[in-house]
């Protein structure tokens, strides 16, 4: 019951499901995923704990970069079966479509380029 309700909590909020449909078929770091979402480091970094903890994504340290992809098959069957539900369930809905338009321009950045892009309009705000 503990792993439902941590998974269920965890896709309670539209940005953590758009992280989840972001992360289908590829990974990201960090700052693409700040990219995509339009949010700050810090609410990002709370939405992956988030999914995180409900064993729906694994990430992985490459130098400075933290990367993030979909659960693999080491997580709890409950996970891939919300991760399999929630992919088919909106992915085809115009804000994940416009996600994935963006996510391939994202992707076309190297992520230290990326992040010198985000520096640079941190200091503008």
């Amino acid at each position: 019951m503990r792993s439902f309700m941590t998974i269920t909590g965890a896709l309670a909020d539209e940005n953590r499901v758009r992280i989840l449909l972001s992360l289908k078929g590829c990974e990201l770091c960090v700052c693409q995923i700040i990219g995509l979402l339009g949010l700050a480091p810090s609410t990002v970094s709370k939405h992956l704990f988030i999914l995180k903890q409900a064993r729906l994504i694994e990430d992985r340290k490459e130098g400075r970069w933290m990367y993030y992809r979909l659960a693999g098959e080491d997580a709890p069957i409950e996970a891939g079966e919300a991760i399999v539900w929630v992919c088919r369930s909106v992915e085809g809905s115009p804000r994940i479509l416009k996600d994935a338009k963006r996510r391939k321009e994202l992707l076309d950045l190297h992520p230290k380029e990326l992040c010198r892009l985000q520096s640079r309009k941190q200091e503008v705000v």
